[in-house]
């Protein structure tokens, strides 16, 4: 059976993956009839009040992203490229918070286990899926790769003065880089609901469906 690698980030999409879109893409692999196993970092962040988007406690992204998997997920650092066909990472605010430092507005970098996950998927020609703000490290992995976050102004300018080419493509659609094998959709970037998200994650996960061997 083909098997795809999850990559999340927490629970939330202020400080972690995007709920929706994370049960949304593990409800797309079945019904596509791929296994998949799912992966977080295990390190500590500051979790954020959904609420009022005010600071919490601090907590652990591996244990929180068990939350969306029913406890079925492992450190990120045990993920081996080569018992994956595919990989697909999750958006939400914990892509820019937890796998980056974006949020933080420095110098970019990318968290290293995560960095070097996808080195290698680039390495092995494997394909690569990205939702809502997860793209953003594509151009630091990839030589001109062509993604989309939808049409976010800020973020589509970062993707481009980094060397990579952004397509604005509505919630619904998703765009394909063949050379690069990498597929994006905005996801959470612009859906009002969660019949948009779906749509464009289905897409996606038929994309690398159709792709991987």
């Amino acid at each position: 059976m083909k098997k795809v690698a999850v990559i999340l980030s927490g629970c939330g999409v202020f400080d972690g993956s995007e709920v929706n879109e994370a049960i949304l893409t593990l409800l797309s692999l079945e019904e596509q009839g791929l296994s998949y196993n799912c992966f977080a970092p295990s390190m500590d962040f500051n979790s954020v009040n959904h609420i009022d988007n005010t600071e919490g406690d601090v907590r652990n992204v591996l244990v929180e992203s068990a939350r969306l998997t029913r406890g079925h997920i492992s450190p990120l650092e045990s993920l081996n490229v080569d018992d994956f066909q595919s990989l697909v990472v999750v958006g939400g605010f914990g892509v820019a918070k937890n796998l980056s430092n974006f949020a933080k507005g420095l110098d970019f970098e990318i968290l290293p286990s995560f960095k070097e996950i996808l080195c290698n998927f680039k390495k092995r020609k494997k394909w690569v899926g990205l939702m809502c703000i997860a793209p953003i490290v594509l151009p630091f992995i990839y030589k001109k790769p062509i993604c989309t976050i939808g049409h976010c102004k800020d973020t589509s300018l970062f993707i481009e003065r980094n060397g990579g080419t952004h397509v604005e493509c509505e919630v619904v659609n998703i765009v394909c880089d063949n050379d690069n094998h990498i597929v994006t959709t905005p996801a959470y970037m612009l859906a009002r609901n969660i019949i948009e998200a779906k749509e464009g994650i289905n897409k996606l996960i038929s994309k690398l469906a159709r792709e991987i061997k």
